[in-house]
């Protein structure tokens, strides 16, 4: 199960977003700025109507790498600021214009600089809330992202496309990432599906996603970093059509605490085996005593003491004499 989802900028006009929220649309994501200085001038229409449709509401910059970082997070963070709450989603566009006069000058590891202090700005101006990336497969391919980003993928393999395709469609692994979000066609306007179930998408936007009822598509802790993706949940919760899944944060927290019951455990039978050892050890103590003094007892006598040993020794083993 899928979220589906829309986004818009200055090339589109004002929308029904009531329409879009019954017709099944989960969220939508509105151009903000870009670079140092623009914005969209449609920005701030977009995302009243988002927020007031109740969708889960999210804004993106166009970025341009071969600029200052700090000065266009500036500039982003001041347009989505007084919309900005829990739950608001933010992405940075990194995609190289047509002409590279966006990229120009810059090599890969400048350009993944520019990501980390871009993302990072815009994550300490907004604590708690999500920041992801929207970057093409050449991108990736050019090491242009830091691990660890959620990632929104465009791709567009069919031209005009429904929801339906995209979900019956695998899921993109371009460069060995698996996207959050595969934006599957720009017609009739820009679609996306999500991978998590709605109340699973909103959770994970709002952050608080513990043990909410999400879709796992990842199977790699690579790709559940790279996503914050979702596990099998060790404690069997299930969510209405009967998936367990956990989030990332809470199988990872689950495995520590599992890591300290086997530290404990590992102790206990590192004394147990300690007992056993002292047992042996004192089982070889008494036969060589017998041996020194068989000429001085009896057969039974001998045949007494060695069964006392054994089943001294069959106690700390935790086994049955008579099964051995």
């Amino acid at each position: 199960m899928t979220a589906r989802g829309i986004d818009v900028s200055a090339y589109q006009g004002a929308q029904d977003w009531d329409a879009h929220r019954k017709a099944g649309i989960v969220f939508a994501f509105a151009k903000a700025s870009e670079g140092q200085h623009s914005r969209d001038p449609r920005f701030d229409m977009h995302i009243a109507g988002i927020i007031k449709a109740g969708l889960i509401p999210g804004a993106y910059h166009f970025a341009w790498p071969n600029q200052d970082p700090a000065t266009e997070a500036a500039n982003y963070v001041a347009a989505v600021r007084p919309y900005a709450r829990p739950g608001f989603v933010h992405w940075l566009d990194l995609e190289r214009m047509s002409d590279g006069r966006n990229y120009h000058g810059r090599t890969a590891s400048q350009i993944r600089a520019y990501v980390s202090a871009w993302t990072g700005a815009v994550q300490r101006a907004f604590p708690g809330q999500r920041v992801g990336i929207y970057t093409s497969a050449d991108d990736l391919a050019a090491g242009h992202v830091p691990a660890g980003l959620p990632l929104w993928y465009p791709a567009y393999p069919w031209g005009p496309a429904d929801y339906s395709r995209a979900e019956a469609a695998p899921q993109p692994r371009p460069h060995g990432w698996t996207p959050l979000i595969w934006q599957f066609t720009s017609q009739p306007m820009d679609r996306s599906i999500a991978y998590m179930t709605p109340d699973g998408f909103r959770a994970w936007a709002a952050g608080t996603e513990t043990k909410e009822a999400l879709v796992a598509n990842t199977d790699d802790v690579k790709t559940l970093w790279q996503t914050d993706g979702v596990l099998a949940s060790p404690d069997g919760d299930k969510d209405p059509t009967g998936n367990r899944y956990w989030s990332a944060e809470s199988y990872l927290r689950f495995g520590y605490r599992q890591d300290r019951e086997t530290n404990a455990l590992v102790k206990q039978l590192l004394a147990k085996t300690d007992a056993q050892r002292q047992t042996i050890d004192q089982l070889v103590k008494t036969v060589a005593t017998l041996a020194s003094n068989v000429g001085h007892l009896d057969a039974g006598a001998v045949v007494a003491e060695l069964q006392h040993a054994i089943e001294s020794i069959h106690v700390h083993l935790d086994v049955d004499p008579q099964e051995s």
